[in-house]
């Protein structure tokens, strides 16, 4: 059988060494690139590239070159400003798609508009408004943070009206560009939802949140039948279509209240395929063909990620053979 080629972006990710260990484990040929020629994916997988950043023109002719040159079977993209112009690309290539459908992703992608899609087809969450709109009448703590973005990059929680209106006569952020929402202080999850094009959600894996900086550090596997069916009416009611990630909390009844999707993959799929569930390696074999069993959705609750730093070595030659074909292309 013909070792087919799948490509993922985002190579400097925390979880891209794992991610990439786990599609050869499969028998895939891993390629992945970065805007960044440091990034340590870069320099795992069969092949690594340095690509310009999503925002520039020559993005898409730069992946499309790698894509011909590798003969890539599937793309998966892993960063919020690639996924559109990934998808875009994906459908003029003829190439498997590993994420949502588009409109799904850009839905996602407007953070005001997602809550309020959400809350449009009956679904709880957070009060959210535009900065602009004023916040009369909702109860302290905030959370201001941008309209797009990702990360936890420019989340601001402030605890009192003065403390915000001190932040807001210096920072001036803009009033269509950013959001003001009600901070729910109970437990946080972030949670993986495995979903084919078919619409089938193959799991539901909820994951509490014990430490995060940016992306996750310390979680546990957790069951949640409220958080199971909040998900599965995510997917009934919007159709992702594709693996997406809830970040959510649960108010003081226990009731879950997302307040983000991404529509992607998170870093914390190594936690997911820990527990029993491989949602990368099982939606790829899905997108070209291959037969998944039933009993890859079942999972264990209680597993603990603790991320950590793993070095690598190579040999010098070695590295200056890939560091020539990341910087230099195909």
């Amino acid at each position: 059988m013909t070792q087919s080629t799948v490509l993922l972006t985002g190579a400097g990710g925390a979880a891209l060494p794992s991610m990439i260990d786990s599609l050869r484990t499969k028998g895939y040929r891993v390629v992945a690139v970065d805007a960044d020629s440091n990034a340590a994916g870069l320099y795992l997988a069969d092949r690594g590239y340095r690509v310009p950043l999503a925002a520039y023109p020559a993005f898409p002719g730069g992946l499309r070159a790698i894509c011909h040159a590798e003969g890539v079977a599937a793309l998966v993209p892993l960063v919020d400003e690639e996924l559109l112009p990934v998808a875009r690309l994906a459908a003029e290539e003829d190439i498997a798609l590993i994420a949502p459908h588009p409109a799904f992703t850009a839905l996602c992608l407007d953070k005001y508009a997602l809550m309020r899609r959400l809350a449009d087809v009956g679904l709880p969450v957070p009060e959210t408004r535009l900065l602009g709109e004023g916040w009369d009448g909702m109860p302290f703590p905030l959370i201001l943070k941008p309209r797009t973005g990702r990360g936890s990059r420019g989340v601001r929680v402030f605890a009192t009206p003065d403390e915000l209106g001190t932040y807001l006569a210096t920072a001036r952020p803009g009033v269509d560009t950013t959001l003001i929402q009600r901070c729910i202080e109970g437990t946080e999850y972030t949670v993986s939802v495995v979903v084919w094009r078919d619409g089938i959600v193959r799991a539901v894996v909820p994951k509490e949140i014990i430490d995060k900086r940016g992306i996750t550090r310390l979680a546990v596997t957790r069951k949640n039948d409220a958080i199971d069916r909040l998900c599965r009416n995510i997917q009934e009611r919007l159709r992702a279509d594709g693996p997406f990630n809830v970040q959510l909390r649960l108010d003081a009844n226990g009731a879950p209240l997302p307040f983000e999707i991404n529509p992607r993959f998170s870093t914390t799929v190594t936690l997911t395929q820990a527990a029993g569930v491989d949602e990368l390696g099982s939606l790829v074999d899905m997108a070209l063909g291959r037969t998944v069993v039933a009993e890859s959705w079942n999972w264990r609750e209680g597993v603990t990620l603790v991320r950590r730093t793993i070095d690598a070595f190579l040999d010098v030659d070695e590295y200056a053979a890939r560091r020539k074909t990341v910087e230099q292309g195909p």
